[in-house]
């Protein structure tokens, strides 16, 4: 049963409709991730769904007495009383009859994003005021949660709580998320919004790339096709029209058609096409520390007897929770800040080019372009001058928005101007703080790769596992005490490399009774019917997978789309089954095969 449902429904704030005429049915039980471009009206359909957006057209279908509960990409930071008294007010507050159900999740909820419940919401940061309304939403233990950008200003170990969190809570999810490890753990079924249509993919990440692909492939060979036949239509008419034929009038009928229909064509964004401008080669060592240590004063040790090396083409990963130092190791590393122990030895030749977490290095009161050139006309790029405008085309800035202030910049937006920023001037050590909040997936994928083919050194600070695993070839872990440990490869490696946490239940106080061995039972034969089931099993399965390759081409056809909603979701319907159905063939498959023949 569909818990929500929008039927035809459009959305626009007087530019190019953010929906367009889209239909989306959100099943009970589903964990659907909404996926797509910045700027595309994600957010917008998420408020959409919550109620608190009313669409221009169409209709929004909620099933009877079901409760949403959002956590918007921007939290109201001028809310006001204590953390606790906000996450109970989101869930119908103390004195309500399931208010006892709410606490016991308050506990759990604020344990798991470390927040303390007697803070006053006032006196937080940006990044815990986010979280306070992370935990209302949890907590609310909504029929339908939705959450937009649930990771951001997350640390690891939260996103991983979070991520277990969701798995055993259950129930239905509509999410955001730019994070491709928490998108591949959780989610059940793909919803992209692309150019104001909804487009539904069931499965996961990998999947969803490759059809997309298919159909954008598909896309561009019909839309060759189109203008082909525009531009002969085109020459035709240009030729005069010999005859007043009832022929040549549908003739023409039809090329005002298909100039309407091209005019109305939405192009797709593009990817961004950043490079990182780089240096001269700096010397051989960029870092050598020797058990360093560092304290402010008064304060625990946020490093203590650190003694690492960082060589030239090196990409090091930092990775702690929030707030215990990453930033300031930073420093220490880079000679910003003196070790109150140990020493600092930096390379020869070294050109460092900072990204930092705080986004300090934008000037609100400063155009886009300003921001890059510094009230200039153009920028240098490995010697040669290029128009600004023309640079920060390739981070996807219109003309219009390289004019514009960038204090109205959206958050993704913002990251990518600072990038430009950043990739402008040249370098041989990249310092980047956190550079992955709010981008699209198109364009982390993007930064991975220049990052991968930079010719200098990467320091890198980020709680995306994904990236982490894609980028680094070693990492600086946090483990507490002012222990920063170091591992080779990323934040999978770190967790194969890293020594196993010694629980209670592994120190035993006094020698326990040796177990009794039990005995094993003999397995069992397979039947004469299972037999027969087993060479009947290839057939069933490769008529299933002949079945799948068809549905896919279907799906990836664009006229399938042209013939409504309901013959999209019988081909979807379809898919799914037989995914399904080839599921459960396999794993008979393979429990036949591991019993012996009798």
């Amino acid at each position: 049963m569909a818990l929500i449902s929008l039927r035809d429904v459009s959305l626009a704030y007087g530019g190019p409709p953010l929906l367009e005429r889209v239909d989306l049915h959100v099943e009970d039980g589903e964990r659907v991730c909404l996926m797509g471009r910045n700027g595309t009206g994600k957010s917008s359909l998420m408020r959409l769904v919550h109620g608190a957006e009313t669409p221009d057209g169409g209709e929004l279908v909620r099933a009877p007495g079901v409760r949403t509960a959002l956590l918007p990409q921007q939290v109201p930071a001028a809310a006001a009383g204590t953390v606790e008294e906000l996450v109970l007010a989101g869930a119908g507050g103390p004195d309500d009859e399931e208010g006892w159900k709410h606490r016991r999740r308050l506990d759990a909820v604020l344990e798991g994003l470390r927040l303390e419940r007697s803070a006053p919401f006032a006196q937080l940061s940006g990044g815990l005021k986010r979280r306070v309304f992370l935990a209302r939403a949890l907590v609310a233990r909504p029929d339908l949660l939705l959450l937009d950008e649930p990771t951001n200003h997350l640390d690891i170990s939260s996103i991983r709580w979070l991520e277990r969190y969701l798995l055993q809570r259950g129930g239905t999810m509509l999410f955001v998320t730019h994070d491709r490890a928490l998108l591949g753990a959780l989610a059940t079924r793909i919803v992209e919004l692309d150019r104001g249509i909804l487009y539904s993919y069931p499965g996961g990440f990998a999947s969803f790339q490759r059809r997309k692909a298919e159909a954008l492939e598909a896309e561009e060979k019909q839309r060759a096709e189109f203008d082909r036949k525009l531009a002969v239509e085109e020459a035709w008419i240009r030729q005069g029209i010999k005859a007043r034929r009832t022929r040549n009038e549908g003739r023409v009928r039809a090329l005002l058609k298909m100039r309407e229909e091209r005019r109305a064509r939405r192009e797709r964004i593009g990817n961004a096409s950043m490079k990182i401008q780089g240096a001269g080669r700096s010397g051989k060592l960029v870092i050598e520390t020797k058990g360093i240590a560092f304290a402010y004063p008064d304060g625990p040790p946020i490093v203590d007897g650190l003694s690492t090396t960082v060589l030239r083409g090196d990409r090091v990963g930092l990775v702690g929770d929030n707030g215990i130092g990453k930033t300031t190791l930073l420093r220490v590393l880079l000679g910003q800040l003196e070790p109150t122990r140990g020493s600092v030895r930096l390379g020869t030749g070294l050109q460092v080019a900072y990204l930092d977490q705080l986004r300090a290095q934008l000037r609100e009161d400063r155009s886009v372009a300003d921001n890059v050139a510094d009230g200039a006309d153009s920028v240098v790029l490995d010697g040669k001058p290029r128009h600004v405008i023309t640079y920060l085309k390739e981070f996807l800035f219109a003309p219009d928005r390289a004019r514009s202030p960038s204090s109205v910049l959206s958050g993704g937006e913002r990251n990518r101007l600072l990038l430009a920023r950043l990739f402008a001037q040249p370098s041989n050590v990249l310092v980047l703080d956190e550079p992955t909040n709010d981008l699209d997936a198109e364009t982390l994928e993007l930064l991975e790769e220049q990052l991968m083919h930079y010719k200098g050194t990467v320091l890198l600070v980020s709680h995306d596992r994904a990236f982490l695993d894609a980028v680094v070839t070693s990492t600086l872990v946090f483990e507490g005490k002012g222990a920063v440990n170091e591992y080779v490869g990323g934040y999978e490696d770190w967790l194969r490399q890293r020594a196993p946490v010694e629980t209670p239940d592994d120190r035993p106080d006094k020698p326990r009774k040796k177990a009794r061995r039990p005995t094993e039972p003999r397995p069992r034969k397979r039947t004469y019917a299972e037999n027969l089931e087993l060479a009947e099993l290839p057939d069933r399965i490769e008529v299933l997978e002949t079945e799948q390759a068809d549905l896919d081409e279907r799906l990836a056809d664009p006229d399938l789309y042209r013939k409504g909603r309901d013959a999209v979701t019988a081909v979807q319907d379809r898919r799914a089954e037989v995914e399904a159905e080839l599921g459960t063939l396999y794993e008979r498959w393979e429990l036949l095969e591991s019993l012996p023949e009798r």
